[in-house]
């Protein structure tokens, strides 16, 4: 079995409980990717950590290079892969501090590079996406959550929109329209060019706000980091759970 890797997204530059044992940087042939792969031990089991936005979070969304991120995984050994996502609740059930583990999700980004086969290099192939996350990781990610007593909802559909900028009220009505329960920037092309390279995928999501209209409040970034801060911790729990699972 591969490494599993993890992608730190928004309050994961860096992963607390990860003992680094070396960090290198991978040439893709999509370019650079956000930062150096540092290989490392986690819960005493070998694991591979990527922050999604770099190691200073200055790369948004949409400036993420998704491509040389997950190309670089897998070269780095990886087999499974977390994406770690901060997340506005749309429904009842994903109020802040709710952890997740979406099965389905909605793409509504654009202009970003978002398959490998992209006609310059190589052939053309149509992946199956029905069931778009990898539903043993997906199984691990829920039973470490029970392992360590942490609530969690075990299904979820996900919203990836283009951001930086938060989403107006009446597209997060079209969004809980379509049968979305939460709604992110990065969840796409990630989990699709994971299913191009044969990566076993899955999200662990955690809410640190309600989307837009849905608190009568206006959205804060002081709401967002205190909410994220109280779902650090947590979150490297059952990162620790998962990989001392192996």
């Amino acid at each position: 079995m591969g490494l599993l890797a993890i992608i730190g997204g928004s309050g994961f530059s860096s992963l607390p409980s990860l003992t680094v044992l070396e960090s290198r940087s991978v040439e893709t042939p999509y370019g650079a990717t956000s930062a150096a792969v540092a290989r490392g031990r986690l819960a005493e089991c070998e694991v591979l950590f990527l922050p999604r936005h770099g190691p200073s979070h200055h790369l948004p969304p949409h400036r993420v290079n998704y491509r040389a991120n997950l190309w670089a995984l897998r070269a780095s050994g990886a087999d499974r892969v977390i994406g770690l996502a901060s997340v506005g609740g749309i429904t009842p059930s994903f109020g802040p501090g709710t952890l997740a583990v979406p099965d389905q999700i909605i793409d509504y980004t654009y202009g970003r590079e978002h398959t490998i086969y992209d006609g310059l290099a190589g052939g053309i192939e149509h992946i199956d996406f029905t069931e778009p996350y990898c539903e043993s990781l997906r199984q691990a990610l829920i039973s470490a959550c029970a392992r360590v007593g942490e609530t969690v909802v075990a299904r979820g559909t996900y919203a990836a929109t283009q951001g930086p900028r938060l989403e107006s009220a009446a597209e997060i009505r079209r969004h809980e329209r379509d049968g979305c329960d939460m709604v992110g920037m990065t969840g796409m092309p990630e989990a699709g060019l994971a299913r191009e390279l044969g990566l076993c995928y899955a999200s662990l999501a955690f809410v640190v706000n309600w989307a837009a209209g849905k608190s009568g409040n206006v959205i804060t970034m002081k709401e967002i980091e205190d909410n994220l801060a109280l779902c650090v911790e947590r979150v490297s729990t059952v990162l620790e759970a998962v990989a001392g699972a192996d």
